[in-house]
């Protein structure tokens, strides 16, 4: 190369030497931008001419003068491209001179290059291949003119024609006929794919073949599918040996793209897994790639190769040189596949440059070989993008430029020319982006023209040849000869490499040689073409003035020809060829060439062998293994056809669904288009909840039968119902068992084990009592096991809090990854569904009710819509409906329940059963019988059947519902009592039981389930019947929730039953607390049937006495506590009802003293007052644990990494630290001077740092409590975190930055500042390469921890974000904000995937569960909210502070959850399990502010601060209809005098709705503030509104039109009355004043003064003439109408009064404060009459009932509770009776006994202590004034009035 001539004085070279220089010189000029560089090199190749042209006056080589011609033609064009004009003209004058005159010297290509001319080359032959198309080969080299071509010459008998590829012929198969061989099944598909041109000849019998296959799509896709197979069994196969790898590359070319990669993907997997280094698979790899379609490979799976090779490239360094050599040629396939399908964007720091520098050292290497492949490997490599930007190239250029003067530099004074050579590499590369240090550069080049004489080994010269820096044309025509080569374009080839003005470069030599080695060693070519190799390649070894003299391309090729002489035997002819060559070139050449030759021969071949491709593989073995197998298509087509036969004759509606239990309906989707989503998708379990009789079933019976419909064969998946009941023990190979009922063979299963795909559509998973994981049990997916995908259906009632771990893949630790999994829950029937069902049931069925019938009665039957919405409800209630309507009787006096529809479809299924049999030709005996049944009553015997099956369904069977019953094997079983006999034979056939086979289940679960609850209570049961009528006509509600409550004095008290309850009840043998759907009939009951109800209750009362009751007991009080029955002052001291769950009930008063609670679920009870001394209380669950308390406000908690401390930081500046093992405190730190705003805990658990006001972070040791490092700010530090590393803390402070701290020396490394208000939290990704910041200016920033740049700016958020923190995996990111949502983002893309909605005040904290499948959130509404991730949906509430919550911290277990409040305690909540019941439906914890009793005594009106007014039904406390009323919190209501309408009242303006729709009439708009107070005139055609913004407003009711503005107020108003003649009103107003104003003129008549601080209430007396006023200052006025004076001021409360109401008849006025009281005064003397104390919380509301029939009031709080109490007026002495409460979810012991009480942990105990547990029972009333009378228990036993 370079450095023999380099080396010597430039005098000293022969002419051919220095045209070579020139050349040298030209191609450097070609590749740099700058113009001075240029022109010093321009000088540099005169000189190199000059020389040249000297040395030709020696020498007759006409060949050679020509050359000197075109060199000094190329100068000029360079010289005129860069603007010289006039020099060059000069040099093109000198070309003329030689010969070579200039047609148009001003033309310039745009690639005007040295070695740049393809000439003749591309004039001869138009390539157009795809892998590197004809503008690639061309531009190997631009244009020029035919007389400037400089050609090499060889012998004219060499590759005189083009040829076609060298191929194996194959007999092509007849149609599903066996495959021979794996060539021969290749040949077939690559006829099938190739795109044929009109013109194209093809051979007949190809011609034919392809003709018939293409008719016959059947052998297409079995040839395709066999393909597919062969990679499916090189995937199986575990040892891959070369044969096997030989025999799968084979098919790349072939397979479709999803097979392709899937094989590339396997290849990838075995070596990236491989501890050995298998060359083969290596080798194989790169020929996958190389071979295959280059639409096929994707960009991001060869760079994840190249990553991979690159990894064992540099763990193979300092192996073998063959290794190396096998990896180098690897990657060199790999990057040529990249660089024809133009691969951007590799990754420049962590692929692109560590590649580079393994290459780069490659060159160093003694080996050539390894030298050339590493060179061609790193030219590929520069043809392959990476992701650097302009700016970025441009600064390492420079960077570049000054290494490189430092390099020049360096070898002028050490004469070092290797960095001389470097050094000029870089100025090449990188002068263009610093232009500032050429002139250095051109100082130090002149001083540096001579020294390249110095004396250089030729190896060095060859490396620096083979161009590891920049690219090289030589690579580019070496592809091109590739794709002639491969395409059999050999005379072309030849041309090519004649006339290509890179063929002197030793590289394309080099790489030139291995080809024609190649073609001479495979016998795929003919003799011809292989001899003529050899001789091409004797050609180069002799021609050394066309050829050059390279030592080691000489080497190279006696090599080849060695290995050559070398082969098999089996081929002489071509050995004697090549031994005969060798012979011959033993005297060619000089002696250095003859003794470069006997060196050769001497050494032998090197270890590098030549590819040989082999005319044929050996033994196909994965073809046979794929060819052996049984044949299932067959049998499944029978199968098939079975299930696309025409559908049964059902109503099918396209079921909706949401994505989660507790997403809202609205956001519902189209199941159908959501599960084929899934089902193209790379998910495994789809799983589909609804609740019983939701559709779930019926829609896997659709979803079964359309994809049959669309079923391919052979290459299809198969879908495969499975029914789960029906399988035995489905956990454990479900599949084998599903496909042996359906009639396959063990062999035909096998096949399709490993050979087919299944889409398994798994119903009814709650039927067969699972906990098992059947994904994980069955293997799906597993290595050798089946092909799946899973829809798998459950009811949702059956399912607990962690139920995605039974249908998620992957073991518990995957989990959290939840992208193998999806879930959908039916939805409700829409009304429009509605609407469609009754419509096709009406043409399917023709019932005798039209279409329009059923829409009326759907309109008019009370509740009917809300029953239609569940699909087999509204086809029962379609079905029995016109028969439940009396003839006569309005629509809407009529009632319909859930059980009710189930009674009368049995009965009529029955009826028409019983008519169906009675019409078949019956034999005498059946007839016989038939007519004994009737003749008891056909229907009560059939229901009889349907009682006891059921029972002995779920006692022999465990409830699973399938009866499998063989008349032999079951003879004497169980279950011949219902199959055995003609008796039973007529029942079963009128039942409404289904039949397959042998085996026997009711159409649908439920109504086993109602069978079941019918055996427990029969409402026509003849012992039940008389007692259930005589009760109910005893009784004015049979729904009363008091029935054990006693009478004194004559009225009747409750009689006890006659008889002990029925032992053989299933509710005494089997537990059902967790057995919804069967609760909910029973439910029913309880509220329909005193009696039942009566039984129930007698079941726990028999409890007391023996304990073989406490089953019983324990379902009946779970039944009785959800059907809404409220135990107040029961009497239940010594019952027995372990494992019960009566979470959310009520227990005020109660007697539990002695009771056997073991297990019982209390998670929210309310056990104000009970008595609970001695009772066994071991394993109850509270749902919590008892909170932690201090002095001051807590402010931000953590857990250590392993769980065992907490650290919780204060307000006043301090840290305790808890340990969790005893939650008792073990260490303070004390250093902070102000309140401690966040605490970040190291990784490794030994370091804290907290941030304080007092503007400093401190780091902390954990052990000591020592501080180690004292962090200063300039203003206050509002947030702290720890790097994931633990090397970085971060904090941010008011300032708006964000400083990164050195965590070992407490340096400060880097200042972020790009937020525009003071900035909250900081948090770092999991990577600890992204932080992230947010602000007060309401946006959220990411920054890069590494260069302080910010990637993303996150906006959305409308208020200031106060908290953020990424999920555990780094991919999103949780933030919450004063606008009281939280925002779930994208951390790459910056996109919010969904906002939570649900809290109703300002966020202060958000956090991750350890999985990252839930977050939590907090804030100033005192609750906590978890969320589901993937739906973003609320799924739990958790409700118990007083005081806003601005901590949250998971425990790392992710079992518990921490939340630090301003009421100075941090409670702790256990969110591992949650209970199967959910908290009524009430306003939460969010507070009752205002309340109103309708004046038609049906309903209770409540608004709240969680923008909800809620109707309540009076009697029974349900909630009857939930408005979303305001933006925010509702502050006050009214009824309109008739009860039709509601005003309300908040933020925003006020609002009118109707009662009977919850329809919004009218919004009254025009005041400018919260509007604090609404009531209605007397006769209710106008409301009257106050607001803050001080103004009255009166409004017309009708229309909505502002009447009057009343002005004078000097604050805002807060109340407003109307006087019951209507003609005034009275307000009351922060301005501490009461107003009384004249309606008609708007005057004010009156001022009332007298209280000391805000005015909350004022309220008329029914008569008109008293007026009462509450307020602030905790007093109680009453003035007198007329004259404006203060009667009585009443002085009693303790705090702050926040409501008043007057009796109906004026004679009681009640009040409720903040001191948790509720008091009773005479009106008339102002005395206290009676207190009820120790409410829960703040008493916020109260109203009293509108009639003086029904004397009762209700009061709502602000823990959010609403209560009902009963006044009872007994001789002028006054009593609160509590009737029902509705709670807020949280569990109450306010005065509750807890003495004695045994089982209870500490924790336990701890915990009821603080939710007010005491040793002694207090009394719920005290004595007031001395009126007050005790009232005895209400409950001297559990009797039924």
């Amino acid at each position: 190369m370079f450095s023999r001539f380099v080396s010597s004085p430039r005098s000293s070279l022969t002419p051919r030497q220095a045209l070579k220089l020139t050349n040298f010189y030209l191609e450097n000029a070609c590749n740099v931008d700058d113009i001075d560089i240029v022109l010093v090199l321009c000088r540099d190749i005169d000189t190199s001419l000059y020389q040249a042209k000297k040395g030709i006056k020696r020498t007759e080589d006409q060949h050679l003068v020509k050359e000197i011609a075109i060199a000094y033609i190329d100068l000029g064009n360079l010289l005129e491209k860069h603007g010289h004009v006039n020099e060059a003209k000069v040099r093109y004058k000198k070309a003329g001179k030689l010969g070579m005159n200039v047609q148009d010297p001003g033309r310039l290509t745009n690639t005007s290059h040295i070695s740049s001319n393809v000439g003749s080359f591309e004039e001869s032959y138009p390539i157009t291949r795809n892998c590197m198309g004809s503008d690639s080969v061309r531009s190997l080299l631009p244009r020029r003119t035919e007389q400037h071509r400089s050609i090499a010459t060889i012998p004219a008998h060499i590759f005189v024609e083009n040829v076609r590829p060298p191929g194996i012929e194959y007999r092509l198969p007849e149609s599903d006929k066996r495959i021979n061989s794996t060539p021969q099944l290749a040949a077939c598909l690559s006829l099938l794919q190739h795109n044929r041109s009109p013109d194209e000849i093809m051979e007949p019998v190809a011609q034919n073949w392809l003709q018939a296959t293409e008719k016959d799509p059947d052998e297409q896709e079995r040839l395709r599918t066999m393909a597919t197979e062969v990679v499916r069994a090189f995937k199986r196969d575990e040892i891959k040996d070369p044969k096997v790898v030989a025999e799968v590359v084979y098919l790349a070319p072939v397979l479709d793209k999803d097979t392709f990669q899937d094989l590339l993907s396997e290849f990838y997997s075995g070596i990236d897994h491989s501890g050995l280094l298998k060359v083969h698979q290596i080798d194989g790899l790169a020929k996958l790639i190389q071979n295959a379609d280059h639409e096929y490979l994707d960009a991001d799976d060869m760079v994840k190769i190249l990553a991979l090779f690159s990894n064992r490239l540099r763990d193979t360094h300092q192996q073998s040189s063959h290794h190396m050599h096998q990896l180098a040629l690897a990657v060199s396939h790999v990057l040529d596949a990249m660089a024809d399908t133009k691969v951007k964007d590799l990754d420049r720091e962590k692929l692109h440059e560590p590649l580079s520098s393994y290459l780069s050292e490659l060159k160093n290497s003694p080996d050539p070989y390894l030298v050339y492949q590493a060179a061609y490997a790193f030219q590929a490599l520069l043809w392959v993008p990476d992701n650097e930007t302009a700016w970025q190239a441009a600064k390492r250029r420079t960077e570049k430029v000054i290494q490189g003067i430092s390099g020049v530099v360096s070898a002028v004074h050490g004469l070092n020319l290797y960095k001389f050579i470097e050094a000029l590499k870089y100025i090449q590369r990188g002068v263009a982006g610093a232009p500032r240090v050429i002139a250095t550069v051109i100082n130090y080049y002149n001083r540096l023209d001579t020294l390249a004489e110095s004396g250089r080994e030729l190896l060095e010269s060859l490396k620096e040849g083979f161009s590891f820096e920049r690219k090289r044309d030589w690579y580019s025509a070496l592809r091109g000869a590739d794709i002639l080569i491969r395409d059999g374009e050999l005379a072309t080839f030849k041309k090519l490499i004649c006339e290509v003005p890179c063929r002197q470069d030793p590289a394309f030599q080099w790489g030139v040689c291995q080809r024609l080695g190649e073609i001479a060693a495979n016998p795929m070519w003919n003799a011809d073409i292989r001899h003529n190799a050899i001789e091409f390649l004797g050609d180069m070894y002799r021609n050394d003035d066309v050829w050059g003299g390279q030592p080691t391309v000489k080497q190279w090729i006696l090599n080849i020809l060695m290995q050559l002489s070398s082969l098999s035997r089996t081929e002489p002819q071509h050995t004697t060829t090549a031994e005969t060559l060798l012979k011959g070139l033993e005297s060619c050449g000089d002696d250095q060439k003859q003794a470069l030759y006997r060196e050769c021969r001497e050494k032998g071949p090197i270890p590098y062998p030549l590819k040989i491709t082999q005319p044929e593989l050996p033994s196909p073995s994965l073809l046979d293994r794929v060819q052996n197998r049984p044949d299932v298509e067959g049998h499944i087509g029978i199968v098939r056809k079975r299930y696309t036969r025409k559908k049964r004759s059902v109503v099918y509606i396209p079921p909706q669904a949401k994505a989660s239990i507790q997403a809202a309906d609205g956001t519902r989707y189209p199941l159908m288009e959501k599960v084929k989503e899934f089902l193209d998708s790379d998910q495994k379990v789809f799983l589909l909840l609804g609740d019983s009789g939701s559709g779930k079933s019926t829609f896997n019976k659709e979803l079964e039968y359309e994809l049959w419909q669309s079923y391919k064969s052979k290459a299809g998946r198969i879908p495969l119902y499975i029914n789960l009941p029906a399988i035995d023990k489905p956990e454990h190979d479900m599949i084998t068992k599903q496909l042996r009922g359906s009639g396959f063979t063990g062999p035909q299963i096998r096949e399709m084990k490993h050979h087919r795909k299944f889409i398994l559509i798994c119903d009814g998973y709650d039927e067969t009592q699972q906990t098992h994981n059947l994904y994980m049990s069955n293997r799906l997916n597993q290595t050798g096991e089946w092909d799946a995908q899973m829809v798998i259906s459950c009811r949702t009632e059956y399912l607990g809090t962690d139920y995605r771990d039974r249908f998620q893949p992957g073991d518990r630790n995957q989990r959290s990854n939840s992208s193998l999994f999806q879930e959908s829950v039916l939805t409700p029937f829409s009304p429009d569904q509605v609407q469609d069902y009754v419509k096709q049931y009406v043409i399917l069925h023709q019932p005798l009710w039209s279409v329009d019938d059923y829409t009326r009665a759907l309109e008019l039957v009370p509740s009917l819509k809300d029953l239609v919405k569940n699909p087999f409800l509204m086809t029962l209630t379609l079905e029995v409906l016109p028969r439940m309507v009396e003839p006569g009787r309005h629509l809407s006096e009529t009632r319909v329940t859930r059980v009710g529809l189930y009674d009368h479809f049995v009965e009529q299924w029955l009826e028409r059963g019983k008519k169906r049999i009675g019409e078949k030709d019956l034999s005498p005996q059946v007839r016989s019988v038939f007519e004994n049944l009737s003749d008891e009553g056909f229907a009560l015997n059939g229901i009889e059947y349907v009682k006891k099956l059921s029972v002995a369904i779920y006692k022999e069977q465990d409830g699973q519902p399938i009866v499998e019953y063989s008349r032999l094997i079951d003879k004497k079983s169980w279950k011949a009592e219902f199959f055995n006999g003609e008796d039973k034979q007529l029942l079963r056939e009128s039942c409404p039981l289904s039949r397959n086979g042998s085996q026997h289940q009711f159409i649908h679960r439920s109504l086993l389930e109602y069978g079941l609850s019918r055996a427990i209570f029969d409402p026509q049961d003849k012992r039940t019947k008389s007692a259930s009528n005589s009760t109910a006509s005893r009784r004015k509600s049979i729904d009363s929730a008091w029935s054990f409550e006693i009478k004194s004095g004559s009225e009747e008290r409750a009689t006890p039953l006659d008889q002990e309850p029925d032992i053989d009840s299933p509710l005494v043998w089997r537990n059902f607390v967790a057995d919804h759907s069967l609760l909910q009939f029973l439910e029913e009951r309880v509220q329909q049937e005193p009696v039942f109800k009566a039984q129930l209750l007698a079941y726990i009362e028999y409890s007391k006495k023996d304990k073989k009751w406490r089953q019983a007991a324990a379902n009946a009080i779970t039944i009785l506590v959800r059907a809404g029955v409220q135990f107040i002052e029961a009497d239940l001291q010594g019952i027995r009802i372990p494992g019960a769950d009566i979470s959310y009930g009520v227990f005020d008063s109660a007697n539990l003293r002695n009771a056997d609670l073991r297990k019982v679920d209390l998670r929210g009870v309310w056990f104000r007052q009970a008595d609970l001394s001695g009772a066994q209380m071991t394993g109850v669950q509270f749902g919590e644990l008892p909170y932690l308390t201090d002095e001051t406000q807590m402010r931000t908690c953590a857990y250590t990494p392993d769980g065992n401390f907490l650290v919780v930081g204060l307000s006043d500046g301090h840290i305790n630290m808890y340990s969790t093992s005893n939650w008792e405190l073990v260490q303070k730190l004390a250093g902070h001077s102000l309140e401690i705003s966040r605490t970040a805990i190291s990784p490794e658990g030994d370091r804290l740092a907290s941030s304080s006001h007092d503007c400093t972070v401190r780091i902390w040791d954990m052990d000591t409590g020592s501080q180690i490092h004292v962090l200063e700010h300039t203003s206050v530090i509002n947030g702290v975190a720890y790097s994931p590393q633990g090397n970085l803390v971060a904090s941010c402070c008011d300032d708006k930055t964000v400083l990164l701290w050195d965590a070992a020396t407490g340096d400060c490394r880097r200042l972020l500042s790009e937020h525009t208000r003071e900035v909250l939290t900081v948090a770092f990704s999991p990577s600890g390469t992204q932080i992230a910041s947010s602000s007060v200016d309401s946006t959220i920033r990411l920054w890069s921890v590494e260069t302080g740049m910010c990637s993303h700016i996150l906006s959305g958020h409308r208020e200031a974000v106060w908290g953020i923190v990424y999920s555990p995996r780094g991919d999103q990111m949780a933030s919450c904000s004063e606008d009281t949502t939280v925002r779930l983002w994208d951390v790459e893309s910056g996109v919010c995937r969904h906002i939570l909605t649900g809290h109703v005040s300002v966020l202060l904290t958000v956090v991750y569960s350890p999985n990252g499948d839930q977050v939590a959130s907090g804030g100033e509404d005192s609750t906590v909210r978890l969320w589901d991730v993937d739906t973003g949906t609320c799924i739990r509430t958790m409700a118990g502070h007083s005081e806003g919550i601005v901590g949250i911290a998971y425990s790392p277990k992710g079992g518990q959850l921490a939340s630090g409040s301003f009421d100075n305690t941090l409670r702790l909540w256990d969110v591992s399990t949650c209970s199967t019941r959910f908290v009524s439906d009430c306003h939460g914890t969010s507070g009752v502010r205002t309340i109103k009793c309708s004046p038609k005594g049906d309903l209770i009106a409540s608004g709240g601060k969680d923008r909800t007014i809620r109707l309540w039904d009076v009697g029974t406390g349900t909630c009857r209809r939930t408005l979303i009323a305001h933006a925010s919190i509702v502050l006050c209501i009214s009824y309109s005098p008739h009860g039709d309408l509601i005003a309300s009242g908040g933020e925003g303006p006020v609002r009118l709705w109707r009662v009977a729709s919850g329809e919004n009439q009218h919004t009254l708009t025009g005041h400018t503030s919260w509007v604090l107070g609404v009531t209605f005139s007397p006769e209710g055609d106008t409301v009257a509104s106050v607001s803050e913004d001080c103004t009255v407003r009166l409004w017309d009711a009708k229309t909505g039109d502002c009447r009057k503005v009343l002005t004078g107020h000097a604050y805002g108003v807060i109340s407003v009355v109307y006087e019951p003649d209507g003609k005034q009103i009275a307000t009351g107003s922060k301005d501490q004043t009461v107003r009384i104003w004249d309606v008609e003129t708007g005057e004010c008549c009156k001022i009332l003064i007298g209280h000391t601080r805000f005015v909350r209430a004022v309220v008329y007396s029914p008569q008109g003439d008293q007026l009462t006023s509450v307020g602030q200052d905790t007093t109680i006025r009453f003035w007198d109408v007329s004259t404006g004076e203060c009667r009585f001021i009443l002085t009693d409360h303790t705090d702050q009064v926040w409501g008043a109401a007057y009796s109906a008849n004026g004679k009681l006025l009640a009040s409720g404060s903040s001191d948790q009281t509720l008091r009773l005064w005479d009106t008339s003397t102002a005395e206290c009459r009676a207190v009820v104390e120790n409410f829960p919380d703040l008493v916020w509301s109260v109203s009293w009932s509108v009639s003086t029939d029904d004397n009762y009031l209700v009061t709502g709080c602000h823990d959010g509770s609403v209560l009902k109490w009963e006044v009872i007026d007994e001789e002028d002495q006054y009593h609160l009776k509590l009737q029902w409460s509705v709670t807020n979810g949280a569990l109450t012991m306010t005065g509750a006994s807890i003495q004695e009480v045994r089982g209870l942990t500490t924790l336990d105990r701890q915990l009821l202590k603080q939710r007010g547990a005491i040793g002694e029972p207090r009394s719920l009333l005290r004595d007031s004034s001395k009126q007050l009378i005790a009232r005895p228990s209400g409950v001297l036993g559990l009797k039924e009035i």
